[in-house]
């Protein structure tokens, strides 16, 4: 058994004359449907989501086949809502405190074995949720319209915790439990406030024909020819056979260039060649080309500039010497001292907290600053946004009109389209759509050096600077920062492989290998979902670098 816990000690409360005892506290609860009153204290699973008003006993899963495409859903009805449940347990903790101290603990069993058990942190459901609803009704597995949800998250966490281990291919019995805790000085843990199982008939390995899958064939695309190099297409075959399967989830292309030749091009679920893809993050990677052609033509003198040189900042908040002293090199390395992580939900300047605000770039200058951040790595998207701003506001025309200019037209990128921030600048913190194809050809430049189609576009120091390793990455092994560009080695075989690598939500990647004639590129629509960027590892290790480093 492995379980999430990380508790001092537990207190468990047992006694099945638990609610008869308690008065429940005082709060307002959602009426119950017939069906949620004659069923209090069960689950059910469902194969989709399912209004709860509409629900009925015969939709209702008696068994189940689970393959990569299932989607799988659960409804627990409780008898009280999960804070009135909290309060039976420390009647004295008014409700906010019950909030910011618990939540729902889930056990989930394969075949009577605990196989992982978590309480979610505090925050997920919403309080007004926990407040009032006295049913939950939610995704665990949604290949349609997951969006990598506390629920999807929580089953993700089940299948690396040995949930993947514990359904092998066959029969088998899934059980779910779910109680209500507080977490003081120790862990009070309630009685269970519903469970349920579903049996299932497990298939998660298909057999592959790969006689039976063809490979695209692909033919020129402006500024790119199509390499004659060999490739394992067996390989290439397996890994489209896995991707029909639902072995990989939410891939929407594939794109390899091998001396700057297209050698393998593929796509799925619906996308084609001229499909505009939402890559997120990887926008980011433009914003730092954008810089290194703004000081190349000598509109930002150099990347040492400081921000008190673009901005008035006396009527800021937290305005300090430190804070006008950040430069433009610290945001290009996500080490600048302001208190932004978007890793960190409790973070000032977290991305989240920035998208509602009528003004991105006054809320990152308005947030404090610490010298203790300063030169340590930490994602900061409205570093970016204010990054952005500051070539906006001084490159001619504009940062929209300068990219045009001299990064698309001359790559013979036509069709694309910017996402922008409510001040109509384009949103550099990510999410430039364009196809499969002409991100490649943006990978390639950096390959080349800065040079395309004999045109130097970007200096070659700029290129050099932007692949340094700035920054370690906290947290993560050999894994490094340049100028927004990532970095580390994937390993194929015995070998390794080290790439710069532009990187978005979703599992998207543009990734330039080291010592290696390749750029890849993936798009891929795995928003928020936790798997989307192992599998890139996988796709990368166990298929696409084998298959064309043989």
């Amino acid at each position: 058994m492995k379980a999430s816990l990380f508790l001092i000690s537990i207190t468990l409360i047992l006694s099945s004359t638990c609610f008869g005892q308690e008065t429940p506290f005082p709060m307002a609860e959602a009426s119950k449907s017939e069906v949620h009153s004659t069923n209090v204290g069960k689950i059910f699973f469902t194969d989709r989501r399912l209004p709860y008003d509409s629900l009925g006993v015969e939709q209702f899963l008696s068994t189940y086949q689970l393959t990569n495409k299932s989607n799988l859903f659960f409804v627990a009805f409780f008898e009280h809502s999960l804070t009135n449940h909290q309060h039976m347990l420390l009647p004295g903790l008014p409700v906010d405190s019950l909030f910011r101290s618990g939540n729902y603990q889930f056990s989930l069993y394969i075949d009577d074995q605990l196989i992982y058990q978590s309480e979610l942190l505090p925050g997920a459901p919403s309080a007004k949720n926990q407040n009032y609803d006295t049913h939950l009704n939610r995704p665990l597995i949604d290949n349609i319209n997951g969006q990598g949800s506390w629920s999807e998250s929580f089953w993700n966490r089940f299948l690396r915790n040995g949930g993947d281990e514990a359904l092998t291919d066959g029969r088998h019995l899934l059980k779910m439990e779910i109680r209500p805790y507080v977490k003081t000085h120790e862990t009070h843990l309630g009685a269970i406030m519903a469970s349920g199982e579903l049996p299932l008939e497990v298939n998660r390995h298909p057999v592959i024909d790969i006689s039976k899958i063809s490979l695209n064939k692909t033919s020129p695309y402006a500024g790119l020819e199509v390499s004659t190099s060999p490739f394992d297409t067996n390989r290439i075959k397996s890994l489209k056979g896995a991707m029909d399967e639902g072995i990989f989830k939410n891939v929407n292309g594939i794109v390899v260039l091998k001396h700057g030749k297209i050698l393998i091009e593929e796509y799925f679920n619906g996308e084609n060649r001229f499909s505009l893809h939402d890559p997120r993050s990887v926008g980011k990677s433009f914003a730092s080309t954008l810089t290194g052609m703004a000081i190349q033509q000598g509109f930002i003198k150099i990347e040492s500039a400081n921000i008190g040189q673009f901005y008035e900042l006396d009527g800021i908040q937290n305005n300090s010497a430190a804070k006008s002293g950040a430069t433009i090199r610290d945001l290009l390395t996500m080490s600048a001292g302001f208190a932004g992580d978007d890793e960190d939900y409790t973070s000032p300047g977290n991305e989240e907290n920035m998208y509602p605000t009528e003004d991105w770039v006054k809320f990152a200058l308005d947030l404090p600053y610490h010298d203790s951040l300063k030169q340590k790595w930490h994602y900061f998207t409205a570093g970016v946004v204010l990054l952005g701003d500051i070539i906006n506001k001084s490159v001619p025309n504009g940062l929209e009109d300068f990219a045009h200019k001299n990064l698309f037209k001359p790559l013979g990128i036509t069709d694309y389209k910017w996402q922008y921030t409510p001040q109509q600048v384009p949103n550099t913190a990510g999410g430039i759509q364009m196809n499969a194809l002409d991100f490649a050809k943006y990978g390639q430049l950096y390959k080349n050096g800065g040079i395309w189609n004999n045109q130097r576009l970007l200096t070659k120091s700029w290129v050099d600077k932007s692949f340094t390793k700035h920054r370690k990455i906290q947290g993560r092994d050999e894994e490094y920062y340049g100028y927004l560009f990532w970095n580390k080695k994937f390993k194929a075989g015995s070998k390794t492989y080290e790439a710069f690598y532009c990187a978005g939500n979703g599992g998207n990647y543009i990734l330039i290998f080291k010592d290696q004639p390749l750029v890849v590129v993936i798009t891929a629509s795995a928003y928020g979902q936790p798997y989307a960027h192992s599998q890139v590892n996988e796709i990368l290790s166990n298929y696409i670098l084998p298959a064309v480093l043989k």
